[in-house]
């Protein structure tokens, strides 16, 4: 497995030291910690507080302050509710005593039923498309700051249908396509399926609210933070299969952006939801 990868997977393998709490390390990322592997750590922290036989179905979470990468991070969880059907527990993400994130999740038992999807966007399939690797590698030369991010394109393997790159400056109409996929397989387990799928969620998702307003997340005249974050898991899913997130934004008022996300399989299946608040504050006058 690629160092990249597996220095991923050791992030979002919390460790538990005590019972319903556990800790998460961080890795030196300017300035503040990646929210999408705030939100795995903490799925991985719930997910061990419940039966094998349950599975995570919905998660509403709300980012409170910026996390500092200088320290680990610590997850406490409370089991909530322990029911026949659905086990329901709440996170709070700590670091210097205060809290910096907290989420609330429900896990159920499998069950079969009622079954439809809507289908899935008729875009270009993964294959010939430029990788992200390639095409922020290019772009690194001109803007060394993008190196701070674009390593995960290492683990990761995101094309973008559109062809557009989260720090450009053109306008666009508020959707995007990405086509992803880890680039090497991971273990059978479905925790590090759901944690790899949490953390690609996060990935160019506030992007493409500023799609129509020719702004990227590291313009000088730009704020841009993650204020919540929803998913909903329908399906089972592997996360080094290729899925496609469907991304629109279609709001964005009060220097806040609203983003739909939805991950199809390559059977057209559609697997999970995303949805997110982001702040996108202009500092000045607004373009």
């Amino acid at each position: 497995m690629n160092p990249v990868l597996q220095d991923i997977l050791d992030l979002l393998n919390v460790e538990k030291i005590e019972e319903n709490l556990y800790r998460g390390r961080n890795v030196a990322e300017h300035p503040h910690v990646f929210g999408g592997q705030v939100l795995a750590q903490a799925i991985a922290s719930a997910h061990r507080t419940v039966d094998e036989d349950r599975q995570l179905h919905s998660l509403h979470s709300y980012f409170l302050r910026p996390g500092d990468w200088n320290i680990p991070i610590l997850y406490e969880v409370d089991r909530i509710r322990d029911g026949r059907s659905f086990n329901t527990r709440r996170v709070v993400a700590i670091q210097h005593g205060r809290a910096i994130f907290n989420m609330s999740s429900s896990w159920q038992k499998e069950e079969s039923g009622l079954e439809h999807t809507h289908a899935m966007p008729d875009v270009a399939g993964p294959e010939g498309l430029r990788s992200d690797r390639e095409a922020y590698a290019e772009l690194a030369k001109m803007r060394p700051e993008v190196k701070r991010f674009s390593s995960r394109f290492e683990a990761i393997d995101s094309r973008q249908v559109e062809n557009i790159l989260m720090m450009g400056d053109t306008t666009h109409p508020p959707f995007k396509h990405t086509w992803l996929k880890t680039r090497d397989l991971l273990p059978d387990d479905p925790e590090v399926h759901l944690c790899m799928l949490a953390y690609m969620s996060d990935l160019d998702f506030m992007g493409t609210a500023l799609l129509p307003h020719g702004r990227s997340p590291g313009s000088d005249d730009f704020q841009g933070a993650s204020l919540d974050h929803a998913l909903w898991f329908h399906r089972n899913f592997r996360a080094d299969e290729w899925l496609l997130f469907a991304k629109r934004s279609p709001t964005a008022s009060g220097s806040r952006g609203f983003v739909r996300g939805e991950f199809f399989n390559q059977r057209g299946e559609l697997v999970a939801t995303a949805a997110q608040e982001c702040l996108i504050r202009v500092k000045g006058p607004a373009a």
